[in-house]
């Protein structure tokens, strides 16, 4: 039917159309309708012409359409050939002519005016039925266009009187639901003049007849009828006629911007800023060239069907539409319709702009395929070209690598930056990757595009090539998702590379690269790996939930990893091995099921600025002569240590905090020699920093408190340099060394612990200078067990327990210490222990300076003991109980002895004043002189004391301080 139309071409394009002319359109189209079926033209079409003389008596009276049953249209004519070459719009303008020539019939005989019938005429008989759905229906009333009819109202009424003729032409105006017509002239109503039939089509014509006309137009035709009148120029920008005449030509569902060179994209009309998204659209991409196979014969055989789409060009292949850019027949912009292309050859060398055109999801249904060759090949030339929305795949018969040399989806070569736009890109062939990017000055910009389910590397970037790609989908590749290598450096952002068969992405041999914001996870081999001299550069990634590890640094890589997330990977967050060095700066990694960040085969590296945290293993581990720099982190909450270094693993690891680890905060054994400076180490669950198994190196400027056991632990041939850490708050020693420990301790403050301020024992030897031990809540220094040492100008002051305790088989050498203001003796001496004792000052200890208990050699020289409060002699000599002085936290040394008549044990102790006093005649054996608080003053035994006064009901008495919790970590291993 809308060959019907006559084209709506003014003599002068761009002017003032007037009303005449569109008038003569469209009688026009209503002859054509009657001449194409070989129809007389009736004489009923020439009565539009009265409506010009009507318009007086029209402006009074207004013609009631019946919304009652009527009749289909009874023209003889009509009836022969149907209604359907008749448009609803023409049919009732012939309707509303006939009921005119009527109605005027009638009122010149009468000169009067009367309200029209009100019953069934031959006007209402000719109402067709679809007009009567049309108009009365259910959805009448929520019509986006109800029945228009303009009126020409008053500013304000003449005079407020009306004569009984004005009042019947109101009555009967208002019967027909409109108010009749008026004009002010000099304040005084006058009769409407005469106006053409052509004002009548312009002004009266309900929204719905024109728009019914105008959805036969092109779009040509619907811009010139647009600049008729504004009433026309309103309803000629319909969405709803556009969008038919878009999806006509586009097939798009939804528009398809394009405001600049490169950039497409499509948008939901609801959300559109623009009133008619579809309009804009299809003036932006108006001029392209259209590949739709078959279309074409039937474009160019119907020449009079699409008059006006002359600029439009069609194409059966790609190839012949390329062929029409380079014989410039248009200006490069190609919609390539939904099918499959298959085995074109398409070789770019121009900037064209190719897009898929389909309804719905355009790219999986416009695909292009080749069996034989690469796909897509972009060459020198090619700067500005645009490919996008569509499928592009490689698909060889014989996809193995005996038959074809390497072929690519996409293949882009020196010289040349394409824009690859929301392209789905597969490839099953097993030799070359589905996008291959090489060659100095290879620039594209891939985006929005999903390369997945490939038999090779998903995206291939070589030989000096760059590019932006950005927004991807990579996935289920049988190799790397991203292979970068000789001095490839693209710049890729927000892309999403996951479920790989291999590695997520691969930089090696000088491969570089920017890759920021991307989402990798759960590859089969580590999520980012960087080898062989590669380096690039990593920021705010996800790198997480792969099958190995997140990132791997091998054979001399480098890199700068800043600001990602690494977490849940099965092994290490990050791998850095055989002499690589990158920078790992600022990251999360968390709760991964091995360790946070292992360095290890002579690995070096930044790590610094990290937050590490939640991992099964270690934070940090570092092993075989590796020797990063390792500062500024948080460490904490892991499952296992903080920091290891083992197998002579070396480093620089300073200003970090590490705390509430599982087991020790830093573990350092089997050779290792790091240096570990300015670090908080604290609140572990264990030791803070624990040396075993020849563990060295260096730990200076710390802080170290708050563990459940021990700030340090040496043992077992370890000898670190301590120097000038504050240890305090353990609750079970600051310093414990034993089973042949070493090391030099060395201007530390150690304060504050539930138990020795330094234990040595078990045949360890090491040096302790210049520290202060002080505020302990036991001993100050405890040596035991076989331990030696020497200790040399420290300051042991205000500890609860002896300064310096040396027992059991134990010969430390003191020399120039001072030790003194403790709350029980200055030095002690037991259990067959020996000790060299030079230059040493102790001074004002509330039991005494010096104790020895039997048995005990001591060789001594230069030594001051003095003003110390004598607590012990002074309660003997006024007979009281030593447990009034010292309760059953304190040992304090003297002579000793055991009640048989109290039948005591070989674990109880009566002080002397309480034999002769409360166990007076009773059958008592003098021990030793020697520690231990007096077990009858405590209410331990049979008899109470009549010395102490209240019991305690305490236990045995303890000749050593409680021996201190040794690590379990080695359980662990």
């Amino acid at each position: 039917m809308e060959s019907l139309f006559v084209s709506f071409q003014p003599a002068i394009l761009g002017g003032k159309v007037t009303p005449s002319t569109v008038s003569r359109w469209i009688k026009s189209c209503i002859s054509r309708a009657y001449t194409s079926r070989s129809l007389p033209v009736p004489r009923l079409l020439w009565l539009i012409l009265l409506i010009a003389r009507l318009q007086q008596w029209l402006g009074r009276h207004r013609l009631q359409l019946k919304r009652s049953t009527r009749q289909p249209l009874g023209h003889p004519h009509l009836h022969s050939s149907g209604t359907t070459i008749w448009m609803l719009s023409l049919q009732w303008m012939l309707r509303l002519a006939d009921g005119f020539c009527k109605e005027l019939s009638r009122s010149m005989g009468t000169r009067t005016r009367r309200e029209p019938s009100r019953g069934h005429s031959s006007f209402d008989d000719d109402v067709p039925a679809d007009m009567v759905a049309e108009e009365s229906g259910p959805g009448a009333q929520n019509s986006p266009y109800q029945l228009r009819r303009k009126t020409l109202l008053p500013k304000r009424t003449a005079c407020p009187a009306k004569s009984n003729m004005e009042g019947a032409s109101t009555s009967a105006t208002e019967n027909f639901g409109h108010r009749a017509k008026r004009a002010r002239v000099s304040g005084k109503l006058q009769d409407l003049s005469a106006a053409p039939a052509e004002q009548y089509l312009q002004e009266k014509l309900p929204d719905e007849v024109v728009l019914k006309i105008f959805s036969y137009l092109l779009e040509q035709d619907l811009c010139r009828a647009a600049c008729v009148c504004k009433r026309f120029s309103e309803l000629a920008n319909d969405p709803i006629l556009w969008k038919r005449l878009y999806m006509e030509v586009f097939e798009y569902t939804r528009p398809m911007m394009h405001p600049e060179p490169g950039k497409f994209y499509q948008i939901n009309p609801e959300e559109y800023e623009h009133p008619n998204p579809w309009k804009e659209s299809f003036q932006q991409l108006y001029k392209g060239a259209h590949v739709k196979p078959g279309f074409a014969e039937h474009f160019y055989s119907n020449p009079a069907r699409y008059k006006g789409r002359e600029n439009m060009l069609y194409y059966d292949t790609i190839e012949d539409a390329l062929g029409g850019v380079q014989e410039a027949h248009f200006d490069g912009l190609i919609f390539v319709h939904s099918g499959i292309y298959t085995d074109e050859w398409i070789y770019i060398e121009s900037p064209i702009t190719m897009i898929g055109a389909a309804p719905g999801k355009v790219a999986d249904k416009v695909i292009i395929e080749n069996t034989r060759d690469s796909t897509f090949v972009f060459m020198e030339g090619s700067e500005d070209a645009y490919v996008g929305y569509m499928t592009i795949r490689f698909n060889p018969d014989d996809k193995s690598a005996q038959h074809h040399n390497a072929h690519h989806c996409l293949e882009i070569t020196v010289n040349c930056s394409p824009i690859i736009d929301h392209c789905i890109i597969r490839s099953t062939c097993t030799v070359g990757s589905a996008v291959c990017v090489s060659g100095q000055g290879a620039c594209p910009t891939i985006k929005h595009c999903n390369i997945s389910d490939c038999e090779n590397v998903g995206l291939y970037i070589t030989d000096h090539a760059q590019g932006i790609y950005e927004d991807n989908e990579i996935s289920n590749n049988a190799l790397a998702g991203i292979w970068v290598k000789n001095h490839g450096n693209p710049i890729i952002r927000r892309n999403h590379i996951h479920h790989g068969r291999d590695v997520g992405v691969f930089t090696f041999d000088h491969g570089m690269g920017y890759f920021e914001s991307c989402n990798i996870h759960r590859n089969r081999i580590a999520g980012f790996e960087v080898k062989a001299y590669a380096n690039p550069t990593v920021v705010r990634c996800e790198i997480h939930h792969g099958q190995t590890g997140g990132i791997y640094v091998h054979e001399k890589g480098r890199g700068q990893f800043i600001e990602n997330k690494i977490y849940a990977n099965n092994f290490a967050g990050v791998w850095i091995t055989s002499n690589s060095d990158p920078t790992i700066r600022g990251n999360a990694i968390f709760n991964g099921n091995q360790g946070g960040v292992y360095i290890f085969g002579d690995g070096r590296g930044l790590i610094e600025g990290n937050d590490i945290y939640g991992n099964a293993l270690a934070g940090i581990q570092i092993r075989t002569n590796s020797c990063p720099i390792v500062r500024h982190n948080k460490i904490h909450d892991g499952q296992h240590g903080g920091i290891y270094v083992h197998e002579k693993g070396q480093g620089v690891i300073e200003e970090n905090e590490v705390y509430s680890n599982t087991l020790a905060g830093v573990w350092v054994t089997t050779g290792s020699t790091p240096v570990l400076r300015r670090n908080r180490i604290h609140s572990g669950k264990q030791v803070g920093v624990y040396f075993y198994d020849n563990g060295h190196g260096v730990l200076e400027d710390n802080d170290i408190y708050n563990h459940m056991y021990s700030g340090v632990q040496i043992r077992t041939g370890s000898n670190p340099k301590i120097r000038r850490n504050k240890i305090w708050g353990g609750q079970n020693g600051g310093i414990l060394v034993y089973n042949s420990g070493l090391g030099f301790i060395e201007d530390n403050e150690i304060f504050d612990n539930a138990m020795a301020g330094v234990w040595i024992k078990t045949d360890s030897n090491p040096t302790l200078r210049r520290n202060k031990i002080h505020d302990g809540r036991d001993g100050g220094i405890c040596i035991f067990n076989g331990g030696r040492g020497l200790l040399e100008e420290n300051d042991i002051f205000r500890n609860a327990q002896a300064g310096v305790l040396i027992s059991t088989n134990s010969h430390p050498v003191l020399r120039k210490n001072r030790i003194f203001d403790g709350f029980a003796a200055g030095i002690e001496i037991t259990n067959h222990a020996t000790a060299t004792l030079e230059g040493n000052q102790i001074f004002n200890n509330r039991f005494g300076g010096l104790f020895l208990a039997s048995g005990v050699n001591v060789t001594m020289k230069d030594n001051k003991i003095m003003n110390n409060q004598d607590a012990i002699e002074k309660a003997v000599s006024r007979g009281q109980c030593l447990y009034k002085i010292s309760s059953y936290t304190s040992y304090p040394m003297h002579d000793f002895y055991r009640c048989h008549t109290c039948n005591t044990t070989d674990r109880n102790a009566i002080c002397v004043n309480c034999i002769k006093k409360c166990h007076q005649g009773h059958d008592v054996e003098f021990i030793r002189h020697d520690r231990f608080f007096c077990d009858c003053g405590a209410g331990t035994l049979s008899n109470p004391c009549t010395l102490a006064g209240e019991p305690t009901h305490d236990t045995d008495t303890l000749y050593d301080s409680a021996p201190p919790i040794e690590s379990n970590t080695l359980q662990h291993n």
